[in-house]
């Protein structure tokens, strides 16, 4: 897609070269718009959980910039054949929850049939261009944080599947409609100086790019790293979805894996959906301090690693 936009306006901060989480336009001094669109296919049984889930993790992107969302449309795939308008009608009453949760509005949308059902959101918000986060900030020395847990992906798969207990399934629920916008902003006061959202690369994935795109390389200590309560075990039985595969083959020759087992490594590359937010922070006082705001507001949030000068950027480096 780069080629689509050869030669882009300088209006055009954020674009297609980073491969960020979203699209930034200035239109004044201190004022840009935030673009972004997402949407995703049932993780869940439960028709208004579901577009809560999508809602929720359309407008995640928004919040990885540091951004405020204004404006939603929804984006919808519906198999009217097979499918009621009653139960489209809860799918987009879960769209609402999560956007009066976040304080933005839904002013409409598009739909258009299709054998399976997906749903999602074109999102804009806005964002002051000296305060805009984004995934090329990363600097040697910077702490990293990341706000929610993982397993999502491998939860999702067991949900398919029929083999998700129903305490994790609520677990996983719990996360994936959290919006990251307190995240966001507890990283913007404690001095957050780059963000990505994880969600379908996985944190493997996600932070390779951020890596990549800063021109540093990662150290993760995976004892660290928090994991929702039952995804080891699901995992371990087989429940790992096959995007999780796609992004371990893709990081692979990019990571260092030292002692770390292929179980842990796995769920480091699970695909998310409605993951939280990995943030740069400008200290490992300062991201302690995120961290220990976020605990207090329920997020299961911890410092994970730390940013290096490189040669060679982009690689990551595990570690006990």
């Amino acid at each position: 897609m780069r080629g689509l936009t050869p030669d882009p306006p300088p209006e055009l901060l954020v674009g297609l070269d980073t491969s960020d989480d979203a699209a930034v336009w200035q239109i004044a001094p201190r004022r840009a718009l935030v673009v972004t669109a997402d949407f995703i296919t049932p993780v869940v049984d439960d028709a208004r959980l579901w577009g809560q889930i999508a809602a929720t993790n359309a407008v995640s992107d928004v919040y990885a910039m540091g951004g405020k969302p204004l404006l939603a449309l929804n984006l919808v795939a519906w198999n009217s054949q097979e499918l009621s308008s009653d139960l489209l009608s809860e799918v987009l009453a879960g769209g609402e929850d999560a956007a009066r949760a976040c304080g933005f509005v839904v002013g409409g949308g598009h739909t258009v049939d299709d054998p399976e059902p997906k749903y999602g959101m074109a999102v804009v918000g806005e964002v002051d261009p000296k305060r805009m986060l984004t995934n090329a900030g990363l600097r040697p020395g910077n702490a990293l944080v990341l706000t929610k847990p993982l397993g999502s992906g491998v939860i999702s798969t067991a949900v398919k599947h029929g083999e998700a207990p129903d305490e994790v399934l609520a677990l996983a629920a719990r996360e994936m409609i959290r919006p990251n916008e307190r995240a966001a902003a507890a990283g913007l006061r404690h001095g957050a100086t780059a963000a990505t959202d994880v969600t379908g690369f996985g944190l493997l994935g996600h932070g390779r790019r951020l890596a990549q795109e800063s021109g540093v390389d990662l150290e993760i200590a995976v004892g660290q790293v928090p994991v929702i309560a039952g995804a080891r075990e699901l995992a371990a039985s087989g429940m790992v979805p096959g995007g999780s595969q796609r992004n371990l083959d893709w990081v692979s020759p990019h990571l260092d894996r030292g002692g770390v087992s292929d179980a842990e490594v796995t769920l480091l590359a699970d695909a998310q959906t409605s993951g939280g937010l990995l943030l740069g922070m400008v200290s490992r006082d300062a991201a302690l301090a995120a961290v220990t705001e976020l605990r207090l507001d329920g997020h299961e949030a911890a410092v994970i690693g730390e940013a290096f000068e490189s040669s060679d950027p982009g690689r990551i480096r595990l570690s006990d």
